[in-house]
């Protein structure tokens, strides 16, 4: 990429677009945003390319009137259930035969990492990352950072994330035929984790929960990397079809008064208002009060914290400190936090608003923006920053607009 970083989410109910510049002390600073209503995409997967492809565009040429930038790439997330994760290990000889210890080299922490993911996947799937967890010196405690001890013998711990490669090439596809090249694919979750978590809560073993429209996701962090992910196929889109059967409206007229009167906990809703609930095939309108409403929504929110608590517990397999952050659009919702306070059984429950990055902070530091932030952010720290393992230049595609050409080129590739 160019001077420029672009982070794409594509939700089921919203895709939203982040544009960030790398600064001159090497930092990010946020400069575009842009969100549209979803088309073309549900529960994470795309099931109408040219509905994806004019929403994609559109949302990323708001962006970049905003940013003042032409935008020829893009970095993207992927999530939902045909996200799987494992955990693998490798190993590998430091000493030479018949020779004793030497030191660990960075070739042979790349080499123990490769060994680890030397494993059998399904040809229907693609490795998404290998994200080393651990390492073993000599059969010893494991520690993180392994570069230099003298050793014999040195063993990995990572988990491998895949994903379908249909799912891949579609998302590819579709952001191609709008006019971009795609830079790189990461996790939802572990994206938003690049924007929402600081040092010290990822070494505690922290929880990020996604609340999406279509699907709900999580990751869990312990020492400052990733255990396990998991997904369940349900999300805000079932809470907005509850209020639609129980009220008889439609599924626009439903989801309006979930996002303007939903509340998923009694005692944190601030204020009982009635709520007028437009009328339907001859039928007059009718009121009821917000407490109503919430009735419906917190159930089945209920359900949905429950069933990912308990993803959670089977996968996870460790003892869970640390705080749950939660975001996506869900985490909007009134109240959202002491439900799921009470299904987790802890206080250690926070919105994950994206940190402070500059720029135009009323737009982006919200809870849905979190993946599109931690896209630029995550793209940022591996690629870009100055302490980036995979550094790259920052000379690329993505240039500012400084002359009349910049105005030409956008005419041709918004008509042809």
């Amino acid at each position: 990429m160019g001077n420029i970083i672009v982070g794409l989410d594509l939700g089921t109910s919203n895709v939203r677009t982040v544009i960030g510049e790398i600064t001159e002390d090497n930092k990010i600073e946020i400069i575009g945003t842009a969100q549209k209503a979803s088309a073309g995409l549900r529960n994470g997967i795309i099931v109408n390319r040219e509905s994806a492809m004019e929403c994609i565009k559109s949302c990323i040429e708001e962006a970049e009137q905003k940013a003042g930038y032409e935008v020829y790439s893009c970095v993207t997330a992927i999530g939902g259930q045909q996200v799987e994760s494992q955990n693998s290990t490798g190993f590998l000889p430091i000493a030479s035969h018949g020779k004793g210890a030497r030191e660990i080299t960075k070739q042979d922490i790349k080499n123990v990492i490769d060994a680890s993911n030397s494993i059998n996947i399904p040809y229907d799937r693609k490795m998404l990352h290998v994200i080393p967890q651990n390492f073993i010196i000599d059969g010893n405690l494991p520690c993180k950072e392994p570069l230099g001890n003298l050793a014999v013998r040195l063993e990995a711990e990572v988990l491998i994330i895949t994903t379908s490669k249909t799912a891949i090439a579609n998302i590819t596809q579709c952001i191609e035929r709008a006019g971009y090249s795609l830079d790189n694919i990461m996790l939802k979750t572990l994206a938003s984790m690049h924007a929402v978590m600081d040092p010290e809560e990822r070494d505690l073993g922290s929880i990020i929960i996604d609340l999406g429209g279509g699907t709900t996701d999580a990751i869990v962090i312990n020492k400052d990397a990733p255990v396990c992910t998991v997904s369940i196929p349900v999300g805000g889109n079932l809470v907005t079809n509850d209020i639609a059967v129980v009220k008889g409206v439609s599924a626009a007229n439903a989801e309006k008064i979930k996002i303007e009167d939903g509340c998923c906990w009694l005692d944190a809703m601030e204020g009982e208002r009635e709520v007028i609930i437009p009328g339907a095939g001859g039928r007059p309108p009718e009121v009821c009060t917000r407490s109503e409403i919430c009735e419906i929504i917190e159930p089945r929110m209920q359900e949905i914290f429950t069933m990912i608590r308990d993803e959670i517990i089977d996968r996870a397999n460790l003892q869970l400190s640390g705080n749950i952050i939660l975001t996506g659009g869900g985490a909007l919702m009134p109240g959202v936090v002491q439900l799921a306070e009470s299904v987790f059984g802890t206080t250690a429950v926070r919105i994950g608003v994206p940190g402070d990055f500059g720029g135009i902070r009323e737009e982006y530091r919200r809870p849905d923006f979190a993946t599109a932030v931690g896209l630029v952010n995550g793209y940022f720290e591996e690629f870009c920053g100055p302490d980036s393992p995979n550094k790259k230049s920052k000379k690329g595609q993505n240039e500012k607009h400084s002359d009349e050409m910049g105005l030409i080129q956008k005419f041709f590739k918004k008509f042809f």
